[in-house]
C-alpha cells in the first residue's frame, strides 16, 4: 500500500511521458491511498489541458475513469498531523496532506515532487526509486 500523490494519479490518467513508470508503480503495487484533496487538484490539472485544448468529453471522460479505478482508496489525514509537517516545512498545505497520510498509515507517499523528495525523505520516494 501507497499514498499516490496527485502528480502521479495524473501521470496514469492522462497520457503523457511519465505514464509508462505510473504504470509500473501500479504495477508493483496497486493499493494506492489518497486524501479526498486529490480530486480538486486533479481537476485542476484537468482545466490546465482544456484551456491547452483537450476537449470537454475527453477530460470529463478522464476524470470519470479515475474516479471509478480510485473509488474507495480515499482517506482523511489528521489535520494536527498536516499543521505539525507545515510547521516543519516549506510546503504547501496541500502538499502536506499526502506527506500526513502516509505517515498516519506508515507507508511511502510516491511522488514526483522535488520538494516533498528533498523534505520528507523519510516519508517520500520517486517514482523511480519506487519501482526499482
Amino acid at each position: 500500500m501507497i499514498v499516490a500523490d496527485t502528480n502521479l494519479i495524473v501521470y496514469l490518467f492522462i497520457t503523457g511521458d511519465q505514464t509508462s513508470l505510473a504504470q509500473e508503480v501500479l504495477h508493483s503495487d496497486p493499493q494506492w491511498i489518497m486524501p479526498p484533496l486529490w480530486q480538486s487538484e486533479f481537476r485542476n490539472v484537468l482545466a490546465a489541458y482544456i484551456r491547452r485544448g483537450m476537449t470537454l468529453p475527453q477530460a470529463k471522460k478522464i476524470m470519470e475513469n479515475a474516479l471509478q479505478t480510485l473509488e474507495n482508496r480515499q482517506i482523511i489525514p489528521s489535520y494536527e498531523k498536516i499543521l505539525d509537517l507545515i510547521a516543519e516545512s516549506d510546503c504547501t498545505a496541500y502538499d502536506c496532506e499526502f506527506v500526513a497520510l502516509a505517515r498516519q498509515l506508515s507507508i511511502q507517499l510516491v511522488t514526483a515532487d522535488k520538494q516533498l523528495l528533498k523534505q520528507f525523505p523519510d516519508s517520500a520516494i520517486s517514482l523511480e526509486e519506487f519501482v526499482k
